[in-house]
């Protein structure tokens, strides 16, 4: 797939992953259950080792030393998609044996890896924020679909809730925007399904458009940010982005 030069005025761009980079139902009907189906045998051969120690000793004390509660809370936290950080690591280190095993390989839109492999010829930096673990988003952008397979040596940098905050407050885009404080923020972008995430980079001094991609919520209809809803990163929709681009100048 051709890539657009619409993103020339940017020097980082900035990625969710969830239905902006790949499908939400790669995560919620492959990623969970595989975590939660591996968990039981987990829990039986590791509860004690020194590797799974650091994983049970991040959730809450009441449920720390009893395996059964563990377990329970885990698939609650699931099933409520609870975003807690200790569950997102601990799944991270579930879904390592399915990345490294072969059994699960990302499932990149078409047009990402092209755009981040341009991207980063170009002298521009990547960097992936999302609510999974950073260990988690590693181990995605190094078992893709794409060809290569790695995408991880075309990153500079990885962010979630613990080192960066909460996606829809300003203040973790700040964060991100003081790793290069060189950069000035409007030359960020960011790029994300969730208008709410998209609001608090743009209140952060960041550029940032919401993403629509198929199997995607439909955005509220009357919400002036969604009108600026871009649908891929390919030569096509050239017209499209340059147009959202300037219309969030005025928007701001």
């Amino acid at each position: 797939m051709a890539v657009t030069d619409t993103f020339s005025d940017f020097d980082v761009l900035v990625f969710d992953i969830e239905g902006t980079v790949c499908s939400i139902s790669f995560v919620h009907d492959v990623l969970f259950p595989y975590a939660l189906d591996a968990l039981p045998g987990h829990l039986d051969h590791h509860w004690d080792s020194p590797v799974f120690a650091q994983y049970r000793g991040s959730f809450p004390m009441e449920y720390r030393n009893d395996r059964a509660a563990l377990e329970a809370h885990v698939r609650d936290l699931v099933a409520r998609d609870v975003k807690a950080p200790y569950l997102k690591a601990l799944q991270g280190h579930l879904w390592k044996q399915g990345y490294e095993s072969g059994e699960i390989k990302a499932p990149l839109f078409p047009d990402v890896a092209p755009l981040i492999t341009a991207s980063h010829t170009l002298g521009k930096k990547i960097i992936i924020y999302s609510s999974g673990s950073v260990p988690a988003q590693k181990l995605l952008f190094a078992h893709t679909n794409a060809s290569p397979s790695d995408l991880t040596p075309l990153i500079s940098g990885y962010f979630d809730t613990v080192n960066a905050g909460p996606k829809t407050e300003p203040g973790s885009y700040a964060a991100i925007l003081a790793s290069h404080s060189d950069v000035a923020p409007a030359r960020w972008l960011f790029l994300s399904d969730n208008l709410k995430e998209v609001r608090a980079a743009l209140a952060s001094g960041m550029q940032g458009l919401p993403v629509t991609r198929p199997g995607n919520a439909p955005y509220p209809s009357d919400d002036p940010l969604a009108e600026l809803a871009i649908s891929d990163f390919g030569q096509e929709s050239e017209s499209q982005i340059r147009a959202s681009l300037a219309a969030l100048k005025k928007l701001r």
